[in-house]
């Protein structure tokens, strides 16, 4: 059996008219904070015409694994000092993990 991955396909609705403030923020933002904290950022994808942003998120290991490294992050200076000062501008969060063994349509 090969090296066990978690993946998080965060899906986010953006606040009307915020689109390319959170885009622009994003792409500052994430690859700045995420890979320092053990994360690797799998994909990045806008979708202007549904006012969309999805991406996901893995850590070497399984869940449990993910949500250590997660509430470090949370509580990370590095993560609050990129989120000062910034307005909300997701309107809806849909986070999941996905599964485990890839599947073929």
């Amino acid at each position: 059996m090969g090296r066990v991955k978690t993946t998080q396909l965060r899906r986010y609705t953006l606040v009307d008219g915020e689109y390319d403030a959170f885009v622009a923020w994003w792409r500052g933002a994430m690859p700045a904070v995420r890979p320092p904290a053990g994360f690797t950022i799998e994909f990045a994808y806008g979708l202007r015409e549904s006012n969309e942003f999805v991406w996901a998120v893995s850590t070497p290991g399984d869940r449990e694994e993910f949500a250590r490294l997660e509430t470090a992050y949370l509580a990370s200076d590095a993560r609050a000092a990129v989120f000062a000062g910034v307005p909300q501008r997701v309107a809806v969060y849909d986070i999941r993990f996905v599964d485990d063994e890839p599947t073929a349509g």
